[in-house]
């Protein structure tokens, strides 16, 4: 059987890169993006700030005594969405066969895409040419034939480079890797597998598989397959995808239903375009609540003919926040989740069946203007409102 093509493609320091590419006096300088300095993280960095070892998820305050002269910018989710719907077109013209693992990495299979487009490694090499020329942004490529592979082969590409590991080359690219390396290896894992005297791929292989159930169970079983290079999961599309979402972390925890209704339509937005790309609808809605102290609670609803408009995400999010809030206790995260996909025609009539039908043809042309002008270019009147200055809400009063 002939093997498989897997592309994975990453853009390099997305949000950053964005920011240099929007603010071209950036260029070559240190960029940190996050949110505040009291309690934010580090969103993203650009290379030159990575060099003062400043690294993503890491405390802003932390990040800000690292590098004191970088620049620091505010997360722009709306642009750097802008840009990610734009590059996955891109991706989207060589292959149907994408599966988006976020805003700015996904795996391709291109396997039989040959003649219409040429080698795998010419594919990649176009796309990352195409991406650049586009979008002005920079991507790097891991070709090879499973999907473990292919996103090993970009993370050793990084920066702005396109690695092939071909079936034959395997071994060689792979044994020599610490075991690090292979997915699902974390510090603990790591440490039980140093102790074994085990530091390298090549090492792992010396113990078979019921040597590595018997110390890590279940895991085991996937260490032995990855340190051969076997990974036979398929790329899957949006409609292969089991749930799409969104979740936001507020820079401080919110306790107004005011504040906790506006982020909830920020939300139901996000979703709710999501899953209208990808042409579905989801049966069931799932809201992900985390309060102040970490403690997490997940409640969901149900809706026979699926769910894509966003004024509907929105009351049913709302619904089951006021049914299932803890009283009084203040919210650090909020996430709006779809899943259970049924086609956009298909699906019995329900109860919210004419009312979506209504807010569909509202959906289409804020789509249709956003499409065209920019995720900006249209903005619901309730989040214009509530994100103006205090001075701005006192005038429309």
């Amino acid at each position: 059987m002939k093997p498989r093509a897997i592309i994975h493609l990453d853009l390099d320091a997305f949000y950053a890169s964005v920011e240099q590419l929007d603010f071209p006096e950036l260029a070559g300088r240190p960029v940190i993006v996050g949110g505040s300095f009291e309690r934010g993280v580090v969103c993203a960095c650009s290379y030159e700030a990575r060099a003062f070892g400043v690294r993503s998820a890491m405390a802003m305050a932390k990040a800000a005594r690292l590098c004191p002269a970088a620049e620091v910018r505010p997360v722009r989710m709306a642009r750097y969405k802008e840009l990610s719907e734009r590059v996955f077109a891109v991706f989207r013209r060589f292959t149907d066969r994408v599966e988006p693992l976020s805003i700015d990495e996904a795996f391709l299979d291109v396997t039989g895409c040959e003649r219409l487009y040429g080698s795998p490694l010419e594919i990649a090499r176009n796309i990352i040419l195409e991406v650049n020329q586009s979008c002005g942004l920079i991507v790097s490529a891991g070709v090879a034939p499973n999907k473990f592979l292919a996103k090993l082969a970009s993370s050793r590409s990084k920066p702005a480079g396109l690695l092939e590991i071909k079936p034959e080359q395997v071994d060689a690219f792979l044994l020599p890797l610490p075991v690090e390396s292979i997915w699902g290896v974390g510090p603990k894992t790591a440490e039980s597998l140093h102790r074994l005297g085990i530091r390298t791929v090549a090492q792992l292989r010396r113990l078979d598989r019921s040597a590595l159930e018997g110390q890590f169970g279940q895991a085991g079983g996937l260490l032995f397959e990855l340190s051969r290079g076997i990974d036979d999961r398929k790329v899957l599309r949006d409609m292969e995808i089991q749930s799409m979402g969104a979740e936001e972390t507020f820079a401080a925890d919110l306790t107004s239903e005011h504040e906790l209704n506006r982020e909830m339509l920020r939300l139901a937005v996000k979703v709710s375009g999501r899953v209208r790309r990808a042409g579905l609808r989801g049966r069931k809605l799932s809201l992900k609540i985390k309060y102040a102290d970490f403690s997490q609670v997940s409640r969901s609803t149900t809706v026979s003919n699926g769910v894509d408009t966003t004024e509907l995400v929105y009351r049913l999010a709302k619904k089951l926040l006021r049914e299932h809030r803890r009283s009084g206790r203040s919210i650090r995260l909020l996430g709006i989740y779809l899943s259970d996909w049924v086609p956009p025609t298909g699906g019995q009539q329900g109860l919210f069946g004419d009312e979506q039908s209504r807010e569909r043809s509202l959906d289409a042309a804020i789509d249709q203007v956003q499409t065209r002008f920019g995720a900006t270019g249209v903005v619901r009147g309730t989040l214009l409102e509530t994100d103006g200055s205090e001075e701005r809400r006192k005038r429309r009063r």
